[in-house]
């Protein structure tokens, strides 16, 4: 038997193996392909993985619906929204909230829109072009981020094939990618929330309308 396998490898070994003239394609993702479909579906799972709390909406109405018990929960920290659309979603529902400099310093809560939704890491991609800048989506305790279905993308490739494709030459300043809540282990190796930033990331997903 062992005779046997040696002389397979010897002939193996003596037959040079056919040589590939094809180049790799290097800009190939290394990462399966995933269905459009299905971005929602790993978004929701990688960013679960990472601490954040995860819900998904039909619309806007809806949205009302889930966002009010998780206010509830906060209720006596101030509530700071800068995006127009936004603060008018929540003044038809007749939610409090605040705006400005001295909201922020206040804050307990921060609710802001997202760039994109990147599905391989379930990351959240803001820039300083949001409203709220650079601000909103760190000083806060929570941080809730409202975002539709088309924003969501498979990597961190695409996000920023969109942001090229939406600001073209004019770029924010600065991009930033959320992966649940703030977190360090940097004292005696003891994991700590909300070191950096908010120590509570909400993703509500909303279905974008046709």
């Amino acid at each position: 038997m062992r005779e046997q396998i040696l002389a397979k490898i010897r002939k193996a070994l003596a037959q040079p193996a056919e040589k590939s003239l094809r180049k790799p394609d290097f800009s190939a993702s290394v990462y399966h392909a995933v269905e459009e479909n299905d971005l929602a579906v790993l978004f929701a799972q990688n960013l679960v993985k990472s601490g954040a709390k995860f819900s998904f909406c039909i619309d806007e109405k809806e949205f009302i619906r889930e966002l009010s018990p998780v206010l509830e929960k906060y209720f006596a920290g101030e509530i700071c929204v800068e995006d127009p659309h936004l603060q008018e979603v929540l003044k038809v529902a007749d939610l409090p909230f605040s705006s400005g400099r001295h909201a922020l310093m206040d804050a307990k809560v921060g609710i802001t829109t997202c760039e994109a939704l990147v599905a391989r890491t379930g990351s959240v991609l803001v820039s300083s072009r949001q409203a709220g800048g650079r601000a909103l989506s760190v000083f806060p305790e929570v941080h809730i981020v409202v975002a539709f279905t088309s924003q969501l993308v498979y990597d961190i490739h695409d996000a920023f094939a969109l942001m090229r494709k939406r600001y073209n030459q004019q770029l924010p300043s600065m991009f930033s990618l959320i992966t649940g809540p703030s977190r360090t282990a940097d004292i005696e190796k003891t994991l700590v929330l909300g070191a950096h930033g908010p120590m509570a990331l909400y993703v509500f997903l909303i279905e974008s309308p046709v």
